[in-house]
């Protein structure tokens, strides 16, 4: 591993390296209004929500690289103390890009990128029509963090108001794959929140799991599980004990025929468990262990962490 100092790097290669290692990082695309009442539009990847009680988002509109000079969000919004927060999605992404242009303050970014204004309801600067998620803020602290190049400004902001589409909401939350965020990555790089790139995974509830240290040193030191899975495995409330064992022992279909190799991991693949777990265990051959451990992983993939347990204290008896 290879270890950085900012303090002996040049500016442009922190920022580099904070871009790539910090990420993905959600757009926050920010609509201000001047005190002559131009609008202005920019995104910004420094951004985030910070808290819901009351609700908070904060952004930052970095000190320009190369003079230090303050950008016109940060001083349309030192003289307003308003904004309004838009998420980006995949279909305006393009759009997004253009606006961060570094046009002249008098021009007016919604006209530059083609995005439509909305009239606000409690602040002066337009809600983005084509945005998924649009909070009307009010600004409540400023932070200079620097006055160098590329030095950050924390803007704290209160949201005051939220406007969405009905249609992104499934199960009382809103879906990732309607909403199809994108976030910035390094370089040019972008990253799309949805396909594959989303995934689940349950919150802890109920009792407290064992916990890595209480794992048997067989799951540990196998080179058979991921950390990934060995995580999975820390959220068992308890380890099989030997009723449960004998149980399940009882409950497996008799002796069937002898198969191969090949038919076993097919069986495994296909999660045909109960015709392949006794086949397995009845299996005289030398790959039975590394056979219920590929049981134990597509349980573990299924999120059914008590039966991969049981199959892994099994591959050890």
């Amino acid at each position: 591993m290879i270890t950085f100092d900012p303090e002996k790097l040049k500016v442009p290669e922190v920022h580099r390296l904070l871009l790539g290692g910090v990420g993905p990082r959600p757009i926050a695309l920010v609509s201000s209004v001047s005190a002559d009442g131009i609008r202005n539009l920019s995104p910004f990847s420094f951004f985030n929500v910070f808290g819901a009680n009351p609700p908070y988002v904060a952004f930052s509109p970095a000190r320009r690289g190369k003079d230090a000079s303050l950008k016109d969000t940060y001083i349309n919004i030192a003289e307003t103390k308003e904004c309004v927060v838009n998420s980006v999605n995949f279909s305006m992404v393009e759009q997004i890009s253009f606006a961060s242009t570094e046009f002249s303050p008098e021009i007016d970014e919604f006209q530059e990128s083609g995005l439509t204004p909305v009239e606000s309801v409690m602040v002066r600067p337009p809600r983005v029509l084509e945005s998924p998620f649009q909070m009307e803020c009010r600004v409540e602290q400023i932070l200079n963090l620097g006055d160098g190049k590329a030095s950050g400004n924390l803007i704290i902001c209160r949201v005051l108001l939220i406007h969405t589409n009905e249609e992104l909401f499934e199960h009382g939350i809103i879906s990732p794959y309607k909403i199809d965020l994108v976030a910035r990555m390094s370089g040019e790089y972008y990253c799309r929140a949805n396909g594959d790139s989303v995934f689940e995974i349950p919150k802890p509830a109920g009792k407290t799991g064992i916990g890595y240290k209480a794992l048997p040193l067989d799951w540990k030191n196998s080179e058979l599980l991921t950390a990934n899975e060995l995580g999975k495995l820390c959220h068992l409330e308890s380890l099989p004990t030997i009723e449960e064992l004998n149980s399940f022992y009882e409950n497996l279909s008799p002796r069937m025929k002898s198969r191969s190799i090949e038919e076993l991991n097919s069986l495994v693949i296909s999660e045909k468990f109960e015709e392949a777990i006794p086949a397995i265990i009845n299996s005289g051959d030398g790959s039975r262990r590394e056979l219920l451990y590929k049981t134990a992983k597509r349980y573990l993939a299924l999120n059914k962490i008590y039966e991969a347990a049981v199959i892994l204290t099994i591959a050890h008896w």
